[in-house]
């Protein structure tokens, strides 16, 4: 018959301490999503009812979400952010893997070399300016790449990856190379394959920071129509003329206030990271204890 430890008094009133405050912090956490979509979803006038302040509206209304969908210029920005997302995601993962991979190998000639560089790189930064100046010069002004290219390799990532790939059984490759396959066959069809835990991780890495960056679209772009959702939210927020002269007809202006206009453009925002998010959970947290940069 096995053995059952049974928890003690102080045991189940350290549980219970811990659980509260958890279940506290995650409120914390959930909270402001759920005002910013209940705000979205009220009519003004009951905002304005209540000070401001709706918890558990009385009526809903999806006329914001109406507004900002029949307008250019949220539509446009949605599929500026998922392109760059896409693409730059595919692209950081392919130049990363193709850096990680040879460097996960410690035969390689300047091995070292090449990793005291990238670890110089995560220690010091050349600037905006120079950044500024570089994107300039290579003509990607203007350009979609410049929110791709840019930033096309993450350091830390390159880390990561590198120590999942030296984690990996080398006699699979080796047999893999008996049978004829080449180092790219044998990254190809045998190391990525067991390598989607770190790759569905450093995905989402690399994808939620294409889809939350605006900083590189006020820099790079002058295009209005270029304009990420980020960008085009940040926009609405710090400037009201802005978030008028953006999207939408006065006509709709005149029945949907502003603030409501960007509770409902900052969900939009959110939900597709909210969506992907689970479905790479379970990748996500085994990537990290895989790739994990040891010490």
């Amino acid at each position: 018959m096995p053995f059952i430890l049974k928890k003690t008094k102080s045991d189940r009133i350290v549980d219970a301490v811990l659980y509260t405050v958890l279940g506290l912090f995650c409120l914390a956490t959930l909270f402001p999503i759920y005002f910013v979509f209940i705000m979205s979803i009220t009519p003004y006038t009951e905002v304005l009812k209540n000070g401001g302040f709706v918890i558990v509206p009385h009526a809903i209304t999806f006329e914001a979400f109406k507004t900002i969908f029949s307008s250019n210029t949220v539509p446009k920005a949605l599929q500026v952010s998922i392109f760059v997302t896409v693409v730059g995601t595919a692209c950081n993962l392919a130049i990363t893997t193709m850096l990680a991979y040879p460097l996960s190998k410690k035969f390689l000639p300047g091995r070292n070399v090449v990793l005291m560089g990238i670890v110089f790189t995560m220690l010091f930064s050349g600037g905006i300016i120079p950044m500024y100046l570089t994107v300039k010069a290579t003509g990607l002004m203007d350009s979609l790449w410049a929110l791709i290219i840019p930033g096309l390799v993450s350091s830390f990532n390159i880390l990561i990856m590198k120590t999942f790939f030296e984690g990996l059984p080398y006699e699979i490759e080796e047999a893999a190379k008996v049978d004829g396959c080449s180092d790219i066959g044998t990254l190809i069809r045998i190391v990525l394959p067991l390598s989607m835990p770190i790759m569905a991780t450093l995905g989402l890495f690399y994808g939620v920071n294409h889809w939350n960056a605006y900083f590189g679209g006020v820099m790079y772009l002058n295009d209005r129509s270029l304009y990420p959702i980020q960008v085009v939210l940040r926009n609405m927020i710090v400037s009201p003329a802005i978030s008028q002269e953006l999207a939408i007809s006065q006509s709709s202006l005149n029945t949907m206030p502003p603030e409501t206009i960007k509770m409902a453009t900052v969900v939009v925002a959110i939900i597709p990271v909210l969506i992907v998010y689970p479905f790479l959970q379970k990748y996500f947290v085994k990537g990290m204890l895989l790739g994990a940069v040891k010490g």
